[in-house]
């Protein structure tokens, strides 16, 4: 349903409070904004800047978008991650947003990562651990609440409850996760940082932070060793992403693959949203990993 709302909402314009008047809260990408839409429960009309099913990586704002930005009485997103949301936030609304990664401890981006093309200085994905998610909605609960004093209670209550669906997601991986045969996940780009280390797994990606980069022949040499290494039976494509190389790796391996989202984009019309895509990956990561 939220993708259906979202799809609907970045076309529209708008200040800071919508035509409904209610107060205009913008996501960068799906995760910040399913997290605003989960928090205010239809209290503010909340929009997002990357379309539906688009990788977020590269977005590329309007300047229709950037006027909105400047506008919305809080704009919720991940610096580092979309270098154009972080130029608009820093020109026009260093006072009305909410830097997810300044509210918890972030992982470096390191081997793959350090040298993609990315640069980025962290590993931003720390949506995939819904300990350090529920981090992110306990602030901003508290921050629409002082927005809109009108609705405080009601922001607070929301973000207790969706704390709770998201402690109950992160028990459900810790006791899915345990007794894995397998530890090593082989990864399209390296996403599933912050998942592999809350749940005791290793994390082997094709590529870093960007999944639009392309791996070397040393570094794809370098991956068929590993994978032939650990006895690694599965090689996770994704869902917005070319599987070509993965696909080739796999091949390459013996291996078979399998689709791990990193919940980065849902596409327009989808049911789906951030916890029954998480439980998919579950499932799919405990068949992969040979889970009793």
């Amino acid at each position: 349903m939220l993708a259906v709302i979202l799809a609907g909402a970045v076309a529209c314009g708008g200040g800071a409070t919508a035509s409904s008047g209610k107060p205009r809260v913008i996501g960068s990408f799906y995760p910040m904004a399913w997290l605003a839409e989960r928090v205010s429960g239809g209290n503010t009309a909340v929009t997002t800047l990357t379309k539906p099913g688009a990788e977020p990586h590269d977005l590329e704002l309007t300047p229709r978008q950037v006027v909105d930005v400047g506008k919305a009485k809080l704009v919720v997103y991940l610096k580092d991650l979309q270098p154009a949301v972080d130029q608009a936030v820093a020109q026009h609304a260093k006072n009305s947003s909410l830097d997810a990664a300044s509210l918890v401890k972030t992982l470096p981006a390191t081997g793959a990562e350090a040298n993609s093309q990315h640069k980025a200085l962290y590993d931003p994905h720390l949506w995939l651990d819904p300990s350090r998610l529920a981090t992110v909605t306990t602030t901003l609960g508290d921050r629409l609440a002082k927005i809109d004093p009108a609705h405080a209670q009601a922001y607070l209550a929301n973000a207790r409850t969706l704390v709770g669906e998201l402690t109950k997601l992160d028990g459900e991986f810790r006791t899915g996760l345990t007794t894995c045969q397998q530890k090593t996940i082989v990864t399209s780009h390296a996403a599933f940082g912050y998942l592999a280390g809350r749940y005791g797994l290793t994390q082997v990606s094709v590529t870093g932070i960007d999944p639009e980069s392309e791996p070397s022949p040393k570094r794809l040499a370098e991956l068929t060793q590993e994978v032939r290494r650990t006895g690694v039976t599965t090689i996770f494509t994704e869902t917005l992403v070319s599987p070509k190389v993965a696909e080739t790796l796999a091949k390459e391996t013996g291996a078979k693959t399998a689709t791990l989202d990193p919940v980065e984009g849902i596409k327009d019309g989808a049911k789906d949203d951030y916890l029954s895509i998480m439980r998919r990956n579950l499932q799919t990561l405990r068949t992969a990993l040979r889970c009793p």
